[in-house]
């Protein structure tokens, strides 16, 4: 319970669990009456990511979902080629964070390494040197253009989101990422503190599940980065819906990729960004949709 719902008293006792946050004593104002509850506050853990014994990654994360997160990011980062060149992973907490060892077939390793060479000019205050620019702006696969969504498909899934955001009714502090059919029915759904380990979450479950992403599009409860637009890229999904909107460099980024980018996704409106045409009513619209 959220403290939106402003419980008259709630014990640790007494409280049912949830997962991936925890229950903290809280006080505070609301419509001018003062209240002192136990209110549930999301979990935001470092996580690092080891591969092969080095260790590449830390990302502040819910400590949810770990082995979808491990695989989501290796896919969407392009270090695995897919599920197939994962062997195994282990999560080690700790009283720092938590550790997540994964095995990856040597091939793997490789493109890892060559990855981090490429990483070598980053400083602390951006990137540097044209070989990190290009990192940024890394090789994406061109979608297909077979995939095609009627405007309510989108509408219905954004309508079902937060029945399924769990952890986001209980905190109000979580994002979530979403695959959806092309009917709009809610298949998959992952949350985090991060809006882009949501989404890596998502895409390591599709893939575990052994799911053909390109047969639907994806939901975000955030604004759509262009790293949120990299990775559905990368995942092979070509339509991605935000509820809010997306930044300039998503928007090259989409056109880049041949990917659908879809901002401002809310009740019946949406506003289509690029590639208007896998929307039945964009494309009956000519594509001139506003926000």
């Amino acid at each position: 319970m959220s403290i939106a719902s402003l419980p008259s008293a709630v014990t640790f006792g007494d409280a049912p669990s949830c997962e991936g946050a925890l229950l903290l004593p809280v006080r505070g104002v609301r419509g001018g009456l003062a209240f002192a509850v136990q209110d549930w506050v999301a979990q935001e853990v470092p996580v690092a990511l080891e591969f092969n014994g080095i260790s590449h990654a830390v990302m502040l994360a819910t400590p949810l979902d770990l082995e979808d997160f491990a695989l989501g990011f290796s896919l969407t980062e392009g270090i695995l080629d897919g599920a197939r060149e994962l062997y195994g992973l282990e999560a080690e907490p700790s009283p720092l964070g938590i550790t997540v060892r994964l095995h990856v077939a040597s091939a793997a390793f490789a493109r890892l390494k060559q990855k981090r060479r490429s990483m070598a000019g980053r400083t602390g205050c951006g990137l540097c040197g044209t070989e990190s620019l290009a990192q940024v702006s890394r090789e994406l696969p061109v979608l297909a253009d077979g995939m095609r969504l009627e405007r309510r498909a989108i509408a219905r899934a954004m309508s079902r989101l937060h029945a399924q955001q769990t952890l986001q009714q209980a905190t109000g502090a979580v994002h979530a990422a979403a695959w959806c059919s092309a009917e709009g029915e809610v298949m998959f759904l992952r949350e985090d503190v991060g809006r882009h380990n949501a989404l890596d979450k998502l895409v390591g479950a599709l893939a575990a599940a052994e799911v053909e992403a390109s047969s639907g599009f994806i939901a975000v409860t955030s604004r759509a980065s262009f790293e949120m637009v990299q990775k559905a890229a990368m995942a092979g999904v070509s339509v991605l819906a935000a509820v809010s909107a997306p930044t300039s460099f998503a928007v090259q980024t989409a056109q880049r990729a041949r990917l659908t980018l879809v901002g401002f996704a809310r009740q019946e409106d949406l506003v289509v960004y690029c590639l208007p045409e896998r929307l039945a009513a964009a494309a009956e619209a000519g594509g001139c949709l506003a926000h």
